[in-house]
């Protein structure tokens, strides 16, 4: 088998495909989450600690200057608010996947409870029955 026919086996298996939709899928969440987040969670937060925009909020470690030779040296900062911004992005995401896999897990131990349907009886067992029945009259 060449590696194109190959390739293309493995291409149109089920389970690729669905990886492929759950990608696509999970980084459309990922944008809305972060919208969520940057646009309607953070700013009421922002306004009740003070007016802080958390997008902007950074720990400077060293200020932006000039140095000798007159070029702009840029300042050294930790974006904090960035950080936080993300942690609470992928507190959103773990939770609505959790809610996911619980949902998922409790249709499985449902139908793992439910009763399965006893297979008809094979012929010899039914004849077996009526021989029974048979001797017992």
């Amino acid at each position: 088998m060449g590696m194109i026919a190959e390739f293309k086996e493995f291409a149109m298996r089920g389970n690729v495909i669905d990886l492929a939709v759950g990608v696509v899928i999970g980084a459309a969440f990922g944008k809305i989450v972060t919208a969520l987040v940057d646009k309607v969670i953070m700013p009421p937060i922002g306004l009740l600690v003070g007016g802080v925009d958390f997008s902007k909020w950074t720990w400077t470690l060293k200020e932006a200057g000039v140095d000798a030779a007159g070029e702009v040296i840029p300042a050294v900062a930790i974006g904090v608010g960035e950080f936080l911004n993300t942690i609470i992005q992928f507190v959103i995401v773990a939770f609505a996947i959790f809610m996911l896999v619980r949902v998922i897990n409790r249709l499985a131990r449902k139908q793992a409870e439910a009763p399965a349907e006893a297979p008809p009886p094979a012929e010899d067992v039914l004849l077996l029955r009526e021989i029974r029945d048979a001797l017992k009259r």
